[in-house]
Order: C-alpha cells, then structure tokens, then sequence
C-alpha cells in the first residue's frame, strides 16, 4: 500500500502531483494526468503553434487545447521523484494519493514494503538488473502475458488486482530519468495541457496509428530522417500510409486489456494489419460490428476536413480510435433506432445505451503549414501521405464490414 505521511501531503497542498497516464498506448513522449479531464506533455514550440492557430474545421478531431502550465521536479520524503504543477481547479481531487492511482501504481513498483521486502516486479527487475517499468514492458507486450499490478485495498484488506497498460509507465520512467540527469530539480519545465479524450469511458479502447507515407519531419537531422524513412519502409507505412503504434482492447471475459506496442505494429504485413483492426473491434467474446459505422462515418468526415487543408502537412502525427470496452446495457437495433439517436450513433456522440466512439488526432511536433514561425519548407494542396492512409484504412474497415 502507498500512503502519503504528513510531510507528503502537505507537500501536496503545494501543487498537483502529475500521474503518469495509464491509457496512453503509443508515442515515446510521457504523456501525464492533470485532473479528471486534462493531460499535459513537455511542450514543443511547434505543437503549441499548431494547436493556438488551428482550423476550426479540425477541432473537432483533435483534443481542445487548454493553454500551458510550468512544472518542476520534486524528490518527496521517501526518495520518489515526481513532477509537480500549479493547482488547477478540477484537479483538487487528486491531491490525495488513492491506492488505486497511476501515482500510486508507480511508486509500489519503485518501493519497499512495510516489511522490508521488495514488490515482486521489483525483486524480478533487481536481479535482471533493469527497471520495474521495463520488465513490466517487455512481460505484457513481448512475451503477451498478462501482468496486472497489485495494489493492497486497506478497506477491504486484500490484494486488488489492477490491469492497466504498462507503455504510460514505460514513457513516465524515461522522461523522469532524462530530466534527472540534464536539470537540476529546481528547474522549471513547460508542458501543454490538453482534453483528456478518453475521461467519459469506463474501459477505453484505443488505436494508435501513425498516419502517413512519411514520417520525419523538414527540421530533422539526416541520420534521424533515414532511420524514419527506414521505418517507413519496412512497415505498413510504405504501402499503406499507416501502421499501428499501440492498441489496448479491454477483454471483457478476462477482465483486462489486451495490449499491443509499435515494435508490434511495425512487423505486420498488410494482412496483418487487417487482421489487427479486426482483433481491435473484438472484445475477447464478440465481434463488436455495431461499432463500424460510427468509426466509419467519423473517418470519411476527417477525409473531408483533411482533403480541405491546403499547405498542412502532418509527419509523425498520429489518429486515435476510441470506444468504450464496457458496452451498453442495453442496445436498439439499428432498425429501430429513432432519427435523432441513428444520428447521434452516426456523429460518434450517442447518448447513454448506443456504441460511443471517437476519432481524434495527436501529436502534431513536426507538422508544417503556410504561415507557420520561422517555417523554411512550405507545400501546396492538401497533405497527400495523410490522405492516402485514410483511404486504405476506410477501404480495410469497409471490406470487414462487408464481411470480405
């Protein structure tokens, strides 16, 4: 169990303690929880200008930007570093450290018990001699067992298991490791704060997939744009303009989320990939089909958003396909659905007892237009590598609907 002393909380009426966020599945930037509804990551100059000039036809699909924070490093009472922000009004119920927290979470795998003895995953990544995060990483995605923290529940007085995806961690304890060895802790640290997209469901499933035939951006090195364009090559990218960068599926019969990395996404061959937006929709016990049109419909409207933005150019961004593993108590065949509830499941935004989905893109660190600061390369038309993986990946998800 992790439990704040007097000390801690106190420390804690201070500013909010950045959780790491357990539903981030892709990307190799940490990605934290500020509040209920909002995350926050290292701001990047370009990102945030991206995000204060956006089109309005795009805000839809991206999450709503809520300015900027400044947030430094903190070494609490017990040696657990943390970075800590300004209080944000939605974000006092966090203050407290519960046991089932990603704050909390972290720090047991970091920890020793009362008795002097270390978490299992820690004794494991002691003799191994590496990270718990890490051996955590490599036994959910690359030997695909389930691991699932266990994080002591006082109330009840057992062990209650947590299933989570561990990349959210992975990212945390690199970030944590590459401020710690480049600044002092006093130094202050600027981060984006953004919608969290996932904060209305119980069990989010998501997709990542890097968008595009091209994946480096104008102002790389040439080392790091051939190893992209390597990357490119070798994977769905290339033929598709798009590959899978993470995925997490809550498996309803198993209680817990099936969870996929990029080093798996980057091996699937155009079948494969086929096959994985297939396991996507599947949550362990049907095939969730009711889910199609929605994603569909979304997709074919962002096509025509992105097919609108002349000079936009979006490398290494990603799309994000959001449902809500938990499903509806109870669902009205399309057939007899009122008008307005078919439009709502349409639009992606159902009310309570129909399929809710999302579609949202992120991480715009290398995306160009017209306009732009300090902008040495400027295109025409609209983004080509973008639009190309839209259409293959609408056409898959048509031909799975079709049943082909």
């Amino acid at each position: 169990m992790v439990s704040q002393d007097s000390t801690e909380a106190e420390d804690a009426g201070a500013g909010v303690q950045l959780e790491p966020f357990l539903h981030q599945v892709g990307g190799h930037v940490s990605l934290m929880k500020y509040g209920e509804h909002t995350v926050c990551k290292p701001l990047i100059s370009r990102e945030q200008r991206f995000y204060e000039s956006l089109p309005l036809a795009m805000k839809r699909f991206t999450p709503q930007y809520k300015g900027t924070i400044t947030v430094h490093l903190r070494r609490d009472s017990r040696g657990h570093l943390s970075l800590v922000a300004p209080p944000l009004k939605e974000a006092q119920e966090s203050f407290q450290v519960s046991p089932g927290s990603a704050v909390a979470i972290w720090q047991t795998l970091q920890q020793t018990t009362s008795n002097g003895s270390a978490h299992p995953l820690a004794q494991l990544a002691q003799s191994l001699k590496e990270s718990p995060a890490n051996v955590l990483l490599r036994s959910e995605f690359h030997l695909n067992t389930q691991v699932s923290s266990m994080v002591e529940d006082p109330s009840a007085k057992q062990m209650e298991k947590k299933s989570f995806n561990p990349w959210g961690l992975h990212c945390h304890e690199a970030h944590l490791t590459r401020l710690c060895s480049e600044h002092t802790e006093d130094e202050r640290h600027r981060f984006l704060l953004l919608e969290n997209v996932v904060s209305q469901y119980t069990h989010p499933c998501i997709l990542d997939l890097k968008m595009g035939t091209r994946q480096h951006g104008d102002d790389v090195s040439e080392e790091k744009k051939a190893r992209h364009m390597r990357k490119c090559a070798q994977s769905t990218s290339a033929c598709l303009g798009v590959r899978i960068c993470g995925m997490q599926v809550y498996q309803t019969d198993k209680k817990h989320f099936l969870c996929k990395d990029k080093y798996y996404g980057r091996k699937l061959s155009v079948d494969g990939f086929r096959q994985a937006l297939h396991q996507f929709l599947h949550d362990g016990t049907r095939f969730r089909i009711e889910l199609l049109e929605p994603i569909l419909h979304r997709l074919r409207a962002l096509l025509s958003v992105i097919r609108s933005q002349s000079s936009y150019r979006f490398y290494s961004s990603s799309l994000l396909l959001i449902y809500d593993g938990q499903e509806p108590l109870e669902r009205t065949p399309p057939g007899h659905m009122q008008p307005q509830e078919a439009l709502q499941l349409a639009h992606g935004s159902a009310s309570e007892g129909l399929a809710k989905v999302d579609i949202r893109m992120i991480d715009f660190a290398h995306t160009t237009y017209k306009g732009s600061w300090k902008e040495h390369t400027t295109y025409d038309g609209p983004d080509p590598g973008y639009i190309f993986g839209l259409e293959n990946l609408i056409g898959i998800l048509q031909a799975i609907q079709e049943g082909d």
